[in-house]
């Protein structure tokens, strides 16, 4: 499998680095090929300006990676229940019509939406500083909806999962080893070693 991993945190000694990098390390030990970027090393521009992009070679080139991806992985901060913008951008300028989601007639000809990514799970790993009460009861947990209902769901992916790590700021490299260890046995979930290797 081909699996796309976007990582969207400015601290290059950040727990969020550490989570992609054991995602790569794992996803490559169970045999399958990863294509990482990492948006703020990358300098990738959020700004959307136009859906005409032929003209920009960093797009395409982040669009081939979604559209030939078997799996996609998100690692991000939860900034104010949202991406950090960087990510945000990055959906806005890459996740086009007839990149992600087509229109469509149904047998009522009224226009519907169609998604068309051919990647079969989709995985977002937050880290964050608010506890799970505060998170679902008092936020209603945006980021679930932002992710699960309105990106993939909308684009064709059903199988989604999100995983939240909290709170960054009280942990200790104990804990964080016991989130890093959930984080393999996830990949293992969803990107089993491939035993045809």
């Amino acid at each position: 499998m081909n699996v796309l991993i976007i990582l969207g945190h400015p601290g290059s000694c950040s727990f969020n680095h550490a989570i992609a990098e054991t995602c790569i390390t794992q996803i490559i030990n169970n045999g399958h090929t990863v294509v990482f970027h990492d948006l703020y090393k990358e300098h990738f521009n959020p700004v959307f300006t136009s859906f005409n992009n032929e003209n920009d070679k960093d797009v395409e080139m982040y669009s081939n990676d979604l559209v030939n991806s078997d799996g996609i992985i998100i690692i991000h901060p939860n900034w104010w229940g949202q991406p950090p913008a960087i990510v945000k951008g990055w959906i806005d300028r890459v996740f086009l019509p007839e990149i992600a989601y087509t229109f469509e007639e149904d047998e009522n000809e009224k226009t519907v939406i169609r998604g068309i990514l051919k990647a079969q799970h989709a995985i977002v790993i937050n880290t964050s500083n608010t506890t799970d009460e505060l998170e679902e009861k008092i936020y209603k947990d945006p980021l679930e909806t932002i992710w699960g209902n309105r990106v993939f769901k909308f684009c064709g992916i059903a199988n989604f999962k999100r995983m939240n790590f909290q709170v960054i700021k009280d942990s200790d490299y104990n804990q964080r080893m016991v989130w890093l260890s959930e984080t393999r046995k996830l990949i293992d979930n969803y990107f089993p070693k491939d035993e045809t290797r």
